[in-house]
């Protein structure tokens, strides 16, 4: 099949357009436009293998790993609205009259509410981390039983992977240590640090297989949120033991004393005291020789008591996004301090406001901060063919020619052939 670029057709098309009349112009502005995607058709069809994702550049060499929260819930995708949604009191059956549903959460996603196992809404935010510079996801993670969302929250992580490996993304895992408590209070019969180890090598087997999980120095990082129940560095000595691979463990603030030789370093998170508290923890890291991952996020502004998940405001707080200051002045103390690499607080955590993924709130602004930061090259305008590709696959679910065409400008978007496809999304948005 012979190959005409979507540039030296639109050319063909304005020099033929300066010499025919008005009716002519719009037929032939047809043929052009269906040739294009008739070509981005074909090439699917032809398709032997999914192509090599491209490298981004970026004059910032630091690396930054968003921490993601694969815990969303959506009645038309999974049959139910997911408490992250709803928390105690909120229906997001009921839209108002500017169409916005009723979320638990003061913000609200560009895209609105969302299920964590839709695979274009998997393609929709791996993009925009890819074209923002960001190098990796910490998937929040709470163990490999069925108790509670956490059976939903594994399965939802696992078909992220494939998406991730196309992109070329890399991720990791974060442990919530607490949900091997959390089997007693289900009574579920196991020792609970059986039940820690059982998670353990369920990460190993299934995650620490992939190309693209998070290494360093040949050996895969694994996160520990806490630890807040396995404090006892003889129990660390046993789960080490049953673990063929050696993960880096890193912990949170100030826990890495309790993993005794295991630790590999900690990572800073949120505090109400803001500023004070990272520098603080900065110097403490410093002084004390600890491997630090730095944080930084946007603000802090939880829905807990509004959606009755805290009956009342004693323990409210908050950290105000001020027109991605915030942002700004989390960045500005990770190159005061010699941290290892940056976990963004966080992509999508609504029900605490900590998210960086386009709101009708803020936007892309965020994000156009995290390009600045990161020394890429795309603009605001590039992050917007992600969301101009998730509205057409969401608008035209039941074409599936289109969406073999929407398909290649996935691909197209994940080896940075950003030309073409604004040209085809553009051409879609004009012919349907």
């Amino acid at each position: 099949m012979k190959i005409i670029t979507p540039i030296i057709c639109l050319s063909i098309f304005s020099l033929l357009v300066s010499c025919t009349n008005e009716t002519t112009a719009i037929e032939l502005e047809k043929t052009v436009h269906n040739d294009i995607l008739e070509q981005a058709y074909q090439e699917m069809l032809t398709q032997k293998n999914t192509p090599n994702p491209t490298e981004v550049i970026k004059k910032n060499p630091k690396k930054i790993y968003v921490h993601y929260m694969p815990w969303f819930h959506t009645l038309e995708q999974d049959g139910y609205w997911g408490q992250h949604w709803t928390m105690t009191n909120k229906n997001p059956n009921n839209i108002n009259a500017q169409g916005k549903r009723e979320i638990a959460s003061h913000y609200y996603p560009l895209i609105g509410p969302y299920s964590s196992n839709d695979r274009n809404l998997q393609e929709y935010h791996l993009l925009l981390m890819k074209l923002s510079g960001i190098d990796g996801v910490i998937f929040d993670w709470y163990g490999s039983r069925d108790v509670y969302d956490y059976n939903s929250i594994k399965k939802s992580t696992e078909s992220f992977i494939e998406k991730i490996e196309d992109v070329g993304l890399q991720f990791s895992i974060m442990y919530e240590d607490k949900v091997a408590e959390n089997l007693k209070t289900q009574r579920i019969p196991t020792v609970n640090l059986t039940a820690a180890i059982a998670d353990l090598q369920y990460i190993e087997n299934a995650y620490f297989t992939s190309a693209n999980y998070l290494r360093k120095d040949n050996t895969e990082m694994l996160f520990l949120f806490g630890p807040n129940y396995i404090k006892d560095s003889l129990d660390w000595d046993q789960i080490d033991l049953k673990l063929q691979s050696k993960p880096k463990l890193i912990t949170l603030w100030k826990a890495s004393n309790r993993l005794g030789s295991h630790s590999s370093g900690e990572f800073s998170w949120i505090d109400k005291n803001h500023t004070n508290t990272l520098s603080n923890y900065y110097d403490y890291t410093v002084q004390n020789n600890i491997a630090s991952i730095g944080g930084i996020y946007p603000g802090f502004n939880d829905y807990y008591y509004e959606g009755g998940w805290r009956t009342d405001t004693i323990l409210d707080w908050k950290i105000p996004h001020n027109n991605n200051q915030t942002l700004q002045e989390t960045l500005d103390l990770t190159d005061r301090y010699p941290v290892a690499f940056i976990q963004l607080i966080t992509w999508n955590d609504f029900g605490e406001g900590t998210m960086v993924e386009p709101t009708l709130e803020f936007g892309f602004t965020p994000l156009e901060k995290i390009q600045i930061y990161t020394g890429v090259s795309f603009t605001k305008e590039d992050l917007e063919l992600p969301y101009k590709l998730y509205n057409l696959r969401q608008k035209h679910k039941n074409n599936p020619r289109l969406q073999i065409i929407l398909k290649r400008v996935y691909q197209l978007i994940f080896t940075l052939k950003l030309e073409r496809a604004r040209i085809i999304l553009a051409i879609i948005e004009q012919v349907y």
